[in-house]
């Protein structure tokens, strides 16, 4: 198939760009196609000095070359964009970025979390990855989410996602000092100074900051650390105000004295140990809070994992993706593959989304069946992304209706890619996957590429905020299903990293950079890529009307989550076909919005077409360094 062109000019791109305009988005129509050639930087000798005032303004989209960043946050990109104008490359603009969401979307990210790392490296020609997911302790049972006074699993909220059982081992900063250690130029220590610099100087809180905070007030309240930090005066931070976190400064600054060992050995080790063991809650509070499991042994054998990206093709690209523990790289491609085996590009809007929801629906049910932390689980990755058992999957999927759901898992052990009848069940795999975290994707003038997701898991993560040290504890081990099955490839083991949907995802084309991009949002983050993917691949819209365009994810279950502009545009004639949709949003916010993607399009002459999102979450920021 040929590549879509850059601007919508048949009668369906024209459809979905009116659909895109409606709902809000950009109108821009640039679309960039090849990669620079590749190169590598000379080692940075200093890191750059913060600019005194505090970047605001967020534009969601920029042209230009010589490197580029997008990010949900105007001070996180401008601290990339600092890095990669004083000659730091990708690697190193990625972990200031990272550092600096720490400090303006503590409540998404930070050194108390987890992620996953994916870099194309100009030099090798190779995606490669790193896996900074959270870990169990050692010492956490197989029963560590049943209530011991009644026998039942606790309550997921406010229980267990408020409570010392559910903070995992953390392994970003972890992340962050192995990235830089391959494939940096820059020392922990320079990465880590412009984050520093903004900490200690403050950023000037936007509406997403209070909400975020407003919704979590009964929580952070239940917590004497956390509420001196985020409730000061007894409110949450007033927009327009300027929030400080010198204790994050000083953590900081700390690690960038004595590298990892601050963070994983010693005091701090021993203090979020006792921390998590030992819950510190106000005397006024009605919330229960159970205790965990950590202790300065799991922080002190921590290890990421560096492994090979997953790898699937679509219409003439190379897709790369994050292996398990992730299940992020196998049910993107999956869905893909599937996909591929229709002309998406020759439909109505209305049918291309129908195969784009029972796509995404069949690879969700083989997401629930065979995925797990690949060290405790025999996960049949190839399988998975086998073009066989792509088409025979394909099987399912009826191009005049939808199926009812949730359709059975496909049998990985027995494919030929050729359809037969099947009568069997599906089941709907337990969601408890929330839709915070973020991600960030970044471009330097050597052709390196990153794109990396990171998280504390739900929006305020754990709730407890280290004593002193400024920065927010995962709940991330509520990731794995919240009842014990032997046969369940996610059930709690000591030591093992649950599942996630992370996806950040590097497309190839020709072999070189063609689009990079990631969201967060849970599970929707598997659904988001693949729809940001197919619009832009199959329905020729702009990589920025790509990402603006209103979204719906489909897991499996009986019902479509959509936002309004979606069910406004596409649902009479998705209903028609026998999708059922309801409105996004959840339990922990009223956000009627799925996902919040950033992407950077390569192109010819080294151009770079960097792009967030333009109203989600309080919209993203988009810089270049030379923009043209």
């Amino acid at each position: 198939m040929s590549r879509p062109s850059s601007h919508p000019s048949s009668p369906l791109a024209r459809r979905v760009t009116a659909v895109v305009a409606a709902g809000g988005a950009l109108a821009v129509s640039t679309a960039l196609l090849a990669a620079p050639a590749p190169a590598q930087p000379a080692p940075a000798s200093s890191a750059p000095t913060a600019s005194s005032e505090r970047p605001t303004v967020k534009d969601p989209f920029a042209v230009g070359k010589g490197g580029a960043i997008s990010t949900v946050d105007p001070e996180a990109s401008a601290a990339g964009l600092k890095v990669l104008k004083a000659g730091g490359n990708a690697v190193d603009a990625a972990v200031a970025a990272a550092a600096t969401l720490g400090v303006t979307e503590p409540y998404s990210a930070g050194i108390g979390g987890g992620g996953y790392f994916v870099f194309y490296n100009a030099r090798s020609g190779k995606v490669r990855t790193i896996d900074g997911r959270e870990t169990a302790p050692r010492k956490m049972p197989q029963d560590a989410f049943i209530d011991p006074d009644t026998g039942k699993p606790y309550p997921f909220t406010p229980e267990l996602v408020t409570s010392g059982v559910s903070v995992g081992t953390p392994g970003t900063l972890a992340t962050w000092d192995k990235a830089l250690e391959r494939w940096g130029t820059w020392s922990l220590a320079e990465s880590l100074a412009p984050a520093t610099k903004v900490a200690r100087r403050g950023f000037r809180v936007d509406e997403t900051f209070r909400q975020q905070t407003l919704d979590n007030e009964e929580r952070f309240r239940a917590f004497k650390d956390t509420r001196k930090l985020f409730l000061r005066g007894g409110d949450a931070p007033e927009v327009g105000s300027i929030f400080r976190n010198p204790d994050l400064a000083e953590t900081y600054e700390a690690i960038a004295r004595r590298g990892t060992k601050a963070f994983y050995r010693g005091r701090l080790a021993r203090l979020m140990s006792d921390v998590v063991r030992e819950p510190r809650t106000t005397k006024n509070t009605d919330l229960p809070v159970p205790p965990g499991y950590l202790t300065p042994r799991d922080l002190r054998d921590y290890e990421v994992r560096s492994q090979r990206a997953t790898r699937s093709s679509y219409r003439g690209h190379d897709v790369y993706g994050m292996a398990p523990s992730s299940s992020g790289g196998t049910t993107v491609g999956e869905a893909l593959n599937i996909l591929e085996r229709y002309d998406l590009s020759a439909m109505t809007p209305e049918q291309a989304l129908h195969h784009y929801l029972e796509a995404s629906a069949l690879a969700f049910a083989d997401r629930g069946k065979y995925l797990g932390d690949p060290a405790y689980t025999d996960v049949p990755t190839r399988r998975l992304l086998d073009d066989r058992f792509a088409a025979e999957r394909a099987c399912s999927l009826d191009p005049t209706k939808a199926a009812k759901k949730p359709v059975a898992a496909g049998d990985v052990t027995s494919y030929d890619g050729v359809c037969s009848p099947s009568s069997a069940k599906g089941t709907t795999d337990a969601d408890t996957e929330n839709i915070s975290t973020t991600n960030l994707t970044v471009a330097d003038r050597w052709g390196n590429v990153v794109e990396y997701t990171l998280t504390i898991e739900q929006t305020g993560g754990s709730g407890m905020v280290v004593p002193g040290h400024g920065f927010l504890l995962n709940n991330e081990l509520t990731d794995f299903s919240t009842v014990y099955d032997p046969a369940d490839p996610n059930r709690i083991q000591p030591g093992k990293r649950p599942r996630s949907s992370m996806s950040p995802t590097i497309v190839l084309k020709d072999g070189k950079p063609f689009l990079a991009l990631g969201s967060p949002g849970g599970s929707t983050i598997i659904t988001t890529v693949i729809q940001v993917l197919v619009n832009r691949i199959d329905l020729g819209m702009t990589i920025e009307e790509a990402v603006a365009a209103p979204r719906a994810t489909q897991r499996n279950t009986a019902n479509v989550t959509a936002e309004p502009a979606f069910i406004a545009a596409y649902g009479p004639a998705l209903t028609a076909l026998g999708h059922t949709l309801v409105p996004a949003g959840d339990a922990f916010t009223s956000a009627a919005e799925i996902g919040a993607a950033t992407a950077i399009e390569l192109g010819p002459r080294k151009r770079m077409t960097a792009v967030a999102e333009p109203s989600r979450r309080g919209k993203g920021s988009a810089k270049v360094v030379d923009p043209r």
